[in-house]
């Protein structure tokens, strides 16, 4: 036993949307995690939903992903779970495609219902608001590490799309270039807290098998380009604009994150910006 629920153990939920002007219900009273299945938390980002798009790219970003996301998915409805404030949604409805969405943060869903309307809803990854074999597509872009049960995640997936449909994962760390700028150097004592993360490649492929999705490519993908000092990352740091470092205690914090603070900001030139280019990977599983 690997200490995973069965099917028959997880919650389901059977409403479903059948079209742009319906949405389900909000699921409930605002949550600021739900626990995961394998002992992670479903992190809410209510606390950053204001400033979210400043720090990741924002609508322009989302236009980059919607294009290198959508040659991977079937023809018809897209879900996306995880949907965050609706930039990659909003995109991908510009390509021709119907779309819905839904996080367990309220507020970033404001932001998403601001660019979506109704077509988005409060609910969690593992207990999807739509009825069996629903959808054709369900997608999660940079959410699953969030979301901390993949198992759970990718089994809900598998129930909402229907057979021949696409499941589809943005996931992981990006790969950075380049990899040995003195900015990067300077954060690497990081590495440990950012790296422990569940959205990793095997364990995406081995919930998938668990859900009998098949393998159908694999890829990196939007390639974006970035610019930022080392004091302005530093001072993202102290703000804790990063979801690894919401938790972290006080010890861990004074010992291994105030070091790299300071050694953020002890670079030669620290307000210069830094230009760099961040890609992460897109797995594909075929219903």
């Amino acid at each position: 036993m690997d200490g995973r629920p069965s099917p028959t153990q997880r919650k389901r939920c059977g409403r479903r949307l059948s079209g742009e002007g319906e949405s389900p219900s909000s699921g409930g009273p605002e949550r600021d995690t739900v626990s995961g299945m394998n002992g992670r938390s479903s992190r809410s980002f209510d606390r950053i939903a204001d400033r979210y798009d400043d720090r990741r790219g924002g609508a322009e970003r989302g236009v980059v992903l919607a294009a290198d996301i959508e040659p991977w998915l079937s023809p018809g409805t897209v879900l996306e779970v995880g949907v965050g404030t609706g930039v990659v949604s909003v995109a991908l409805r510009a390509l021709g495609l119907t779309v819905f969405g839904v996080d367990l943060s309220g507020g970033m869903l404001r932001h998403a219902r601001q660019r979506l309307g109704p077509t988005v809803a409060q609910a969690d990854a593992t207990a999807l608001p739509f009825a069996g074999a629903s959808v054709d597509n369900v997608v999660f872009v940079t959410a699953l590490h969030a979301i901390g049960d993949v198992y759970g995640a990718i089994e809900e997936a598998a129930r909402v799309v229907r057979p021949g449909g696409r499941v589809v994962a943005v996931h992981g760390i990006p790969r950075r270039i380049p990899d040995d700028d003195d900015m990067n150097a300077a954060v690497a004592p990081l590495a440990p807290l950012r790296d422990d993360r569940p959205d990793i490649a095997p364990t995406l492929d081995a919930a998938a098998a668990a859900a009998d999705l098949r393998p159908a490519g694999v890829a990196w993908v939007a390639s974006t380009r970035f610019e930022e000092s080392p004091n302005e990352f530093a001072t993202t740091i102290e703000e804790r604009q990063w979801s690894y470092l919401w938790n972290v205690d006080d010890s861990t914090w004074r010992s291994v994150v105030v070091p790299v603070v300071e050694r953020l900001r002890a670079l030669q030139d620290p307000d210069r910006p830094r230009a760099y280019r961040l890609s992460p990977r897109l797995v594909a599983y075929q219903a």
